[in-house]
């Protein structure tokens, strides 16, 4: 607890004061470990706990104390047990069942975390629904997500992480009139601005983008959206030399988004770092061989190292998962050209990044670069 370390003030140290001569006194231990948890101090109140837990068995309020401050140290094998144990001792209540779905959310056990969020405990909290958004979310169940986000915003409508929560949903399922209604309402939640920032992008706002993002990532300097947002905008107001790093940090962060990976490889593509580029595309296509763009993005590259019948065979692979792949339309475009045979690997490289694709003259690296908020 290092009380010697620095003066105490308020009621927490006021307790200390009292428990340096009677360290035994569970009552004040008790007393002391809430009043260190309402000053933000879980080190101490898990400390406080631990020295109630010496002397006696926890009883089912130091439990949940116990629980609660392992829940904000990160410890969440150690929060779920102490919830565990409420559970298997008869306590049930939704404030319970809530704290232990997150500490089984928070150590990737979602299936787990979303038996203990039925419908009465969602529309009791709204924590309990920001969850259950979340991981049904996560676990790609899109329509049931909506559908219980469309109701839970209703019953919970002033509260800012659920509107952060749905409006990322709902750029997901393509609503973007909830994704703005619903962002709209959450003030500066980093998800929220998130949500603004990747519509901004959308309509090609990206000076704009860039400040919402830039917003995001002051108020949660690991949300993966933002830094992949940001490096996005970056690469599409031409400053694609610091914009790889940006999408690259947030591809880490995702660990798992595949987007976020091909947006990553187009920005080193375009700017020059082939190898990087590949490692990235080969990292989507290791978490999801099925994912289209990730052979078409590949066969450009193979045909820049002139290997046009790899080319050949990953963009008839990619066009068969997905017969509007971007990346495989320009692999098949390229070779039409003749290159990979007639044509040199410079031409092709600015081909591949002078391209464009619509009227607004966006070429195909950067409308691939999009790819990364899908």
């Amino acid at each position: 607890m290092n009380e010697d370390q620095a003066v105490r003030t308020g009621r927490l140290g006021v307790l200390l004061v009292y428990l340096e001569s009677d360290p035994e006194n569970l009552a004040l231990i008790s007393d002391a470990a809430e009043a260190a948890l309402d000053e933000g101090d879980a080190d101490t109140a898990a400390a406080l706990l631990a020295r109630y837990a010496a002397v006696a068995p926890l009883p089912e309020a130091q439990t949940n104390l116990a629980g609660l401050a392992a829940l904000r140290l990160g410890q969440y094998d150690v929060a779920g047990a102490f919830f565990e144990r409420l559970l298997a001792n008869g306590a049930d209540d939704s404030a319970l069942r809530f704290n232990l779905a997150w500490a089984w959310a928070m150590k990737k056990d979602l299936k787990g975390a979303l038996s203990l969020l039925d419908d009465d405990v969602a529309r009791a909290l709204p924590q309990a629904a920001m969850l259950k958004v979340q991981i049904l979310h996560q676990h790609g169940a899109f329509d049931e997500a909506a559908a219980l986000a469309r109701e839970y915003i209703e019953v919970h409508p002033d509260y800012a992480p659920l509107m952060a929560a749905v409006s990322v949903l709902a750029l997901d399922v393509g609503d973007e009139a909830l994704a703005a209604r619903c962002a709209a309402k959450a003030g500066d939640h980093p998800d929220a601005l998130s949500t603004l920032g990747t519509l901004a992008l959308g309509e090609e706002r990206a000076t704009e983008a860039l400040a919402i993002f830039e917003r995001a990532l002051d108020g949660n300097a690991r949300a993966p959206r933002a830094w992949v947002g940001l490096g996005l905008a970056k690469l599409l107001s031409g400053q694609a030399d610091t914009a790889a790093a940006d999408i690259d940090r947030g591809a880490a962060l995702f660990e798992d988004h595949l987007g976020s990976w091909i947006a990553a490889g187009w920005a080193h593509f375009v700017n020059r770092d082939l190898a990087a580029s590949r490692e990235r595309f080969e990292t989507a296509l290791r978490i999801d061989p099925n994912f289209a763009e990730s052979h078409g993005s590949l066969a450009v590259l193979d045909l820049l190292e002139g290997n046009a019948e790899s080319a050949r065979q990953r963009s008839d692979v990619a066009l068969r998962l997905d017969r509007q792949c971007y990346s495989a339309a320009l692999a098949k475009s390229l070779l039409a050209a003749g290159a990979g045979d007639e044509v040199g690997a410079q031409r092709i490289y600015a081909l591949a990044v002078n391209t464009p694709v619509d009227e607004s003259g966006r070429t195909i690296a950067q409308a691939l670069a999009k790819l990364g908020m899908a």
